[in-house]
């Protein structure tokens, strides 16, 4: 039973680590509906680092050709340098507030559920009133526009926000097209989940054990797959659809958590 639990929270993991509908919040609530014990949340991070190796090969020629291309390559530089700028904004918050959220608002249903209907309210407003896109190459986006899409992210701290919805969202209304705030939420992703891992990984070690290591095992190649599986269909869907089904989707899953605590379930 541990795991078929493992894998489907490994299959929750990936599948919406990329979507903008919170894999964090997924996690926590399918997590205590089936009862998954995770000591010290060691599953939990361990598993994540399996999404993120699946987008780095996705992404695998992109990010050979930027490494290759840094010492003569102005738009490999322009890369780098816009993904850093970007990525500041959420290691300055993680650093201030990250013991707090872990603390007190992961432990809070009502804050998961709030931050879904927000954020998916946001997201219907912003999916009908964006400004005109100007830049369709998520590579190419401006570095100060990269640097405030940054700071939207920092926003996911908190657990239902959606990293990859705020980043979304974030992008939208600095004129990015779909596609390109959508790509551009991915290359962000590398190094913020990275170092989430990195630091979350130095807080657990002391957790694991090896009489988990088929659980953490089962989970990590689950949630690799499942994020190979959606990435670029999300890309192909939101060019194509938009955000509206996820938002819609976003307040949904928020109304029906707070009915579930009304009802005494959480």
């Amino acid at each position: 039973m541990n795991l078929l639990s493992a894998a489907l929270l490994g299959a929750v993991q990936g599948l919406t680590e990329f979507l903008p509908i919170s894999s964090t919040a997924h996690l926590i609530i399918v997590g205590q509906a089936i009862g998954f014990r995770d000591p010290g949340g060691v599953f939990t991070v361990m598993i994540q680092f399996g999404s993120i190796l699946a987008v780095m090969w996705l992404y695998r020629m992109k990010l050979f050709a930027v490494l290759r291309g840094l010492p003569s390559s102005a738009d490999a530089r322009h890369f780098v340098l816009m993904i850093g700028l970007a990525f500041v904004p959420a290691v300055i918050v993680g650093l201030l507030f990250k013991d707090y959220v872990k603390q007190v608002l992961y432990a809070s249903p009502a804050v998961i559920a709030a931050a879904f209907v927000i954020g998916g309210v946001v997201m219907l407003i912003v999916e009908r009133y964006q400004p005109a896109p100007v830049v369709a190459d998520a590579s190419k986006t401006p570095l100060g526009r990269a640097f405030a899409i940054g700071a939207c992210q920092a926003l996911a701290l908190i657990p239902g926000v959606s990293r990859s919805g705020a980043t979304i969202v974030g992008g939208l209304l600095l004129r990015l097209n779909r596609a390109a705030a959508a790509e551009f939420s991915f290359f962000l992703a590398m190094p913020t989940i990275g170092a989430a891992f990195a630091s979350d990984f130095l807080d657990v070690r002391e957790h694991l054990a090896p009489e988990r290591a088929a659980e953490i095992a089962v989970g990590f190649v689950m949630a690799f797959l499942a994020a190979l599986l959606v990435v670029k269909p999300f890309l192909r869907f939101v060019s194509r659809s938009g955000f509206g089904p996820f938002a819609w989707y976003r307040i949904a899953a928020g109304l029906a958590i707070f009915a579930a605590m009304a009802a005494g379930f959480i």
